[in-house]
């Protein structure tokens, strides 16, 4: 029985969680490939026996932190966090080595051959449940398609499809037409919610370029300074993009304190990282996820998503979840919680960690669709 009482408030979390902050048990370092060498840093926290838990960062370009270990009960899980490819403390980074190394043999299909390198260095054998949020829960679910003989258990926040549409209501708004009236509601977007934020991230790009906005900031992410005015230029816009997910991601946005969103080395990697992918449509093929659900139909899938959510609207989840009924696999749960984006909230928090510690255990699951 899953327990979702207590889900009161939108506050960040700071003092509700349930476990206790940890160290890892172990940390490392493993390559991944060469040319360039992507290393990817990893972190093993709870129970060295437990039932595993690959736990999927957001971004793309997000990285891991400690606190996300807190979600699972660590006498009964063994937790592994680790930074995807070009961002983190893996190797290199976006914004030591440059998008020209970094972004190299960087896509969709890397990080799902990344996360099985990781089970078989860290010895994971059988099925485990995979926790994703945001881009996670893209990357979740791509992976689960692939190799669905892996997947005890998928646990995913804040659904993102990745359609042309979902950027576009984060990044486009009402920017073509910012200059003439910039309050004007002449298109859906996050922008509605959070027009001085908005004002901030258009204003980077030129009028004449914001007719299309995600590759008006690609363009500046791609230029190869040749001074200190391009290298400004690029981390202005970088910090900008970068800021403008980290302030909507937030439901009370927190006042003058963007957080690691501000920091420099974080947003050089994140922001162009971010629009690598975005520029590429994740490197998926159109309706890739919606379209290939049926191999995912035999695994246990819980969502929890927020309700207010600006960077991945609620629409998302709903088209995940029609098109798994259309497959006869309704969700085990779906949480709405009354929230932003960010896992951090406590609603959010409280239904996540709810949702792991009611899970049934992996060894008793059913066979999945692969197995039979």
């Amino acid at each position: 029985m899953i327990d979702f009482s207590g889900l009161q408030t939108t506050s960040a979390i700071t003092n509700e969680w349930k476990y206790p902050a940890a160290m890892p048990n172990k940390s490392g370092m493993l390559q991944v490939d060469t040319a360039p060498d992507h290393t990817l840093y990893w972190e093993d926290y709870g129970n060295p026996a437990g039932e595993p838990v690959m736990f999927l960062h957001g971004g793309p370009g997000g990285a891991c932190a400690p606190v996300m270990a807190r979600f699972f009960d660590p006498a009964r899980y063994r937790v592994i966090l680790f930074d995807q490819r070009g961002c983190g403390k893996s190797t290199p980074t976006v914004a030591q080595a440059g998008p020209e190394v970094a972004l190299v043999r960087n896509t969709t299909d890397d990080l799902v051959e990344d996360i099985n390198a990781l089970r078989d260095a860290l010895g994971i054998t059988g099925r485990m449940h995979v926790f994703g949020g945001s881009w996670g829960s893209t990357l979740a679910l791509v992976y689960a398609i692939r190799h669905p003989e892996n997947v005890a258990t998928l646990i995913l926040r804040g659904i993102f499809i990745g359609s042309r549409d979902d950027l576009r209501y984060m990044y486009q708004g009402n920017a073509a037409t910012f200059a003439e009236s910039p309050f004007a509601l002449t298109e859906p977007g996050s922008y509605v919610a959070y027009p001085d934020e908005w004002k901030a991230f258009v204003e980077v790009i030129s009028t004449a370029g914001r007719g299309d906005m995600m590759a008006a900031y690609k363009a500046i992410f791609d230029l190869v300074p040749a001074s200190d005015a391009d290298r400004d230029r690029q981390l202005r816009a970088a910090l900008a993009w970068s800021v403008w997910e980290g302030t909507i991601s937030n439901l009370i946005p927190k006042d003058d304190d963007p957080g690691k969103f501000g920091d420099a080395e974080f947003a050089l990697s994140f922001a162009q990282i971010e629009a690598h992918f975005f520029a590429q449509h994740l490197f998926l093929a159109p309706d890739y996820i919606l379209g290939n659900v049926d191999r995912i139909a035999n695994i246990p899938i819980h969502i929890v998503h927020g309700r207010f959510d600006q960077v991945c609207p609620l629409t998302q989840a709903s088209r995940l979840i029609d098109a798994l009924a259309a497959v006869g696999a309704a969700p085990v749960s779906y949480v709405r919680t009354n929230a932003g984006h960010s896992a951090m909230e406590l609603q959010t928090a409280l239904a996540l960690t709810a949702i792991m510690d009611g899970l049934m255990p992996a060894g008793d699951l059913p066979a999945s669709k692969a197995e039979q």
